[in-house]
């Protein structure tokens, strides 16, 4: 069992930045992030695998880092130059498949509750 406790979220103007942080009872192959809207599925933002290897979506690129503490078990998502668009529920997610990459979210075996993250225009 892995557990997982997301914080950081909160409601920011268009163009500013948030740090999430993951909790984690211990790392596993592969750790990511993924947001949700309701009504729809959760979509994976990025990923970081066992080696420090990121992966990202697209619509995050060059605005968005993943980092990993090993020490304390933590993963951070940082995100910059926020956009409405990345609006949503934040969900960290343990995974022990490899490889890492951006996988859909049924291989994740682990989740967290969700922190929430509103950008406003």
């Amino acid at each position: 069992q892995v557990q997982l406790k997301e914080s950081g979220g909160g409601s920011v103007q268009a163009g500013g930045s948030l740090r999430l942080s993951c909790a984690a009872s211990r790392l596993t192959s592969c750790m990511g992030w993924f947001r949700q809207d309701p009504g729809k599925e959760r979509e994976g933002v990025i990923t970081i695998a066992s080696d420090g290897r990121p992966s990202y979506a697209d619509s995050v690129k060059g605005r968005f880092t993943i980092s990993k503490d090993n020490a304390y078990n933590t993963v951070y998502l940082q995100m910059n130059n926020l956009k409405p668009e990345d609006t949503g529920m934040y969900y960290c997610a343990a995974g022990t498949f490899v490889p890492c990459g951006l996988r859909p979210a049924s291989l994740y075996s682990y989740w967290g509750e969700g922190t929430q993250v509103a950008v406003n225009s």
